[in-house]
């Protein structure tokens, strides 16, 4: 079953329309990454701990649902940014290109399109499935203990499932970068859970690994990022107020992400030293 559903992602990421880019060549995302958790993993309910306790486990959407059903997998993906969109961010330092903007709007949008086809793909072969993203209970929260944060998690449910660790920036370096949308979708089939083949949940993270980097800081056009961390209302304040405000009627798109600490960064397309 694990084939099955990683070939379907990547047959649907390769050929639907959405995922072209709409003002250039090629395209918005390349060949995904695909990973598999159980949905009992115990890391699901640490995250209650870690993150709060508004953080959703699998088994609590299911149960939410008109018909409750259990959950046996999350299925989680990563759409990394193609490269040509990458490099016109990585040559901008104070607003995001325009590329990239353009790329979070129609690339979360495609994001979610995958999220339905795969939900329907599940359901057609006999199995219950939903997208905790579009799932009725799925809220965000302005002021928690680790500030903005919504009640299931992409990025967390990628780690779960082997597709990363997290940076000094709170995004997950993959084996394909950090410069990617994520996603996810719960379901009752049953599949073989991928290897987690990190130690600690930051050993991706040159910073976190041995001291020597911080790259990310220094892209931060607002200072939102020091050693000690991330400083999430300053960010957010310039990645949904700022930037749009500034350039996003000249790109034509409401939001305009930033990116610029995705970019130009020893981790953009890979894991810095692995790979």
């Amino acid at each position: 079953m694990n084939q099955a559903i990683r070939e379907e992602i990547e047959r649907f990421v390769a050929e639907d329309d959405g995922n072209r880019h709409p003002e250039a060549a090629g395209s918005l995302f390349d060949v995904p990454l695909v990973g598999f958790a159980v949905a009992d993993d115990p890391l699901f309910a640490t995250y209650k701990k870690v993150i709060g306790d508004f953080h959703l486990t699998p088994l609590e959407l299911c149960r939410a649902e008109e018909v409750p059903w259990v959950p046996r997998t999350v299925i989680s993906w990563v759409l990394p940014i193609s490269e040509a969109v990458r490099r016109s961010n990585a040559a901008e330092q104070v607003f995001p290109s325009r590329p990239w903007a353009v790329t979070r709007t129609h690339g979360e949008a495609f994001n979610g399109a995958l999220r339905r086809h795969l939900v329907t793909y599940l359901k057609t072969a006999g199995f219950h499935a939903l997208a905790p993203q579009f799932h009725p209970s799925w809220q965000e929260f302005s002021d928690t203990a680790v500030g903005r944060a919504s009640s299931w998690s992409e990025r967390h449910a990628a780690y779960a499932a082997g597709l990363g660790t997290f940076s000094l920036n709170d995004a997950l370096i993959t084996p394909r970068g950090i410069a990617h949308r994520c996603g996810s979708v719960i379901t009752d089939a049953p599949v073989v859970p991928s290897e987690k083949i990190y130690r600690t949940h930051t050993e991706n993270c040159l910073y976190f690994r041995d001291g020597s980097c911080g790259a990310c800081i220094g892209r931060c056009p607002v200072g939102a990022l020091s050693r000690t961390g991330h400083d999430k209302e300053k960010c957010k304040t310039y990645v949904y107020e700022t930037a749009p405000a500034q350039v996003g009627q000249t790109y034509g798109v409401a939001q305009t992400g930033c990116g610029l600490c995705q970019t130009r960064v020893p981790c953009e397309a890979g894991i810095p030293g692995r790979n």
